[in-house]
């Protein structure tokens, strides 16, 4: 489906545009598809397990549509999957309650959960209704709709800087005002554990985070914050 993006064009992004057209890249980084991110994703898209789609989030682009003001448009860059209720890092452990009804229903939605009382994040579920699948959106590329100095490095700073909050938990990914584009390019990936996880036990040695290899906008958490802390922990592995 294609969605209308209500935007107020000012002289300044006028001048942006041209520059796309003439030098074939947006302000904010590398080539991009012109006008191709008003085409959401589709429900189907997002009915297979958390692995698969958080490696095929990676160069996708979350779009967040305002009345009056200019979409804000990030390039996912860092992904982690969380794969239902026997993945003891993935809410879906706790079962059916108010905060989770959005995390085990259809596929296709967003899951925008609060954390250490400080910060929203952003998830899009997937594989079906009561799967419990989800992939958390860790990191973004501004794109366009942004000031120079924005970072979207880490899942707090990327759900923030993309005003998405609890408001729009549960709300349709493939319907305006916030939706999902296909990536143009099919980027390097790196792989490795889950960040922050390690009350999971062994769940957190799962390598089910994968970013953009040559992205210099992925999060940079603590070593002993990946996985569970070990001696001797090597970096990420490169996968195809």
């Amino acid at each position: 489906m294609s969605v209308a993006l209500p935007v107020a064009v000012s002289p300044l992004r006028v001048l942006y545009v041209l520059r796309n057209l003439v030098h074939g890249h947006d302000w904010y980084g590398p080539s991009v598809n012109p006008g191709g991110y008003q085409q959401a994703l589709p429900r189907d898209w997002y009915k297979r397990d958390a692995l698969v789609v958080a490696r095929a989030l990676i160069g996708c682009y979350v779009v967040h549509a305002y009345a009056g003001r200019e979409p804000r448009v990030a390039r996912i860059v860092e992904t982690e999957a969380y794969r239902g209720p026997k993945d003891l890092a993935c809410h879906a452990r706790a079962g059916l309650t108010k905060r989770t009804r959005a995390l085990l229903g259809e596929e296709g939605h967003a899951y925008v959960f609060f954390v250490y009382g400080m910060h929203d994040c952003f998830n899009v579920t997937c594989r079906g209704a009561g799967r419990g699948h989800a992939v958390l959106v860790r990191a973004g590329e501004p794109v366009s709709g942004f000031d120079e100095h924005a970072r979207l490095d880490g899942p707090g700073r990327f759900a923030k800087g993309m005003g998405i909050s609890r408001g729009l938990d549960g709300h349709d990914l493939t319907a305006a005002p916030l939706w999902v584009a296909a990536r143009d390019r099919r980027p390097r990936i790196a792989v490795t554990p889950r960040v922050g996880v390690a009350y999971a036990g062994e769940w957190a040695d799962q390598p089910w985070r994968f970013m953009d290899a040559k992205s210099r906008c992925v999060s940079r958490p603590p070593k002993s914050a990946i996985g569970r802390p070990r001696v001797g922990r090597r970096g990420p592995s490169p996968a195809s």
